[in-house]
């Protein structure tokens, strides 16, 4: 803001008041964006991080299930082997 100086030597005179604004340039608004952008891509690689830790939860999950069955199959082979042999 200008200084505004009062000067009176008796004489009418004009005043003159200078009224000055400040006007920002666009750094703000560019570095709340880069920000937002910032924000929204690091949402995005945490839950694509998460997605893919479920997906090997799953993956192992399946794996164990189809290891128990498989395991099942060979026990009920081995005792029909053994009926079979006592026969």
């Amino acid at each position: 803001m200008a200084d505004e100086v009062y000067t009176s030597d008796g004489a009418p005179r004009e005043t003159t008041i200078i009224h000055e604004t400040r006007s920002s340039g666009g750094a703000g608004w560019v570095i709340a964006v880069v920000l937002i952008i910032a924000l929204i891509a690091g949402i995005w690689f945490f839950t694509q991080s998460n997605r893919s830790q479920v997906a090997r939860d799953n993956a192992v999950t399946a794996a164990a299930h189809d290891v128990g069955s498989a395991a099942r199959d060979v026990g009920n082979a081995a005792q029909d082997a053994a009926n079979n042999a006592t026969k």
